[in-house]
């Protein structure tokens, strides 16, 4: 029996080191196409984000819910993933974009502005802005379970 759990708990540590055990039913459609997200709601949750990630499965992104509606800005520090960083207003409608963010893993890492208020933040793989072809005003639909905004 101890050599059971000792397999269970690697394979747990393994889980949550991929970021696979913080995955969710939640899903948000854009362009018609919808990918499942794991939700950063609180400041903490919106501090880590996507950080220490060694990849991010196709088809998947996360969406950050701000408490207020306003300029946000993002960056990329140690975030080992390249990212498309699209923002949305109240409405859910995509108000700007960054495309192919890099990685950085220095201690001075560019700042990605929203250059329009926003409350909505979805972070998907690199490239798959391009691939939907979406512009400003596309919108973003909510599945079910997913707050309006952050409570």
């Amino acid at each position: 029996m101890p050599r059971l759990l000792r397999r269970l708990a690697v394979l747990t540590a393994l889980l949550l080191g991929s970021g696979l055990a913080a995955a969710s039913d939640h899903w948000v459609e854009l362009a018609g196409e919808r990918f499942q997200v794991e939700i950063a709601a609180t400041e903490a949750q919106r501090a880590r984000g996507l950080m220490y990630r060694e990849r991010l499965e196709p088809g998947h992104g996360m969406l950050f819910i701000h408490d207020w509606f306003g300029p946000q800005a993002y960056w990329m520090k140690n975030t080992r993933i390249p990212l498309d960083i699209l923002y949305f207003d109240e409405q859910r409608r995509l108000v700007s974009q960054h495309r192919d963010v890099p990685p950085c893993r220095t201690r001075d890492c560019p700042v990605y502005p929203s250059g329009a208020p926003a409350r909505y933040v979805l972070e998907l793989n690199a490239g798959e802005a391009a691939r939907l072809g979406v512009a400003e005003g596309a919108e973003l639909r909510f599945g079910p379970g997913i707050p309006a905004a952050a409570e």
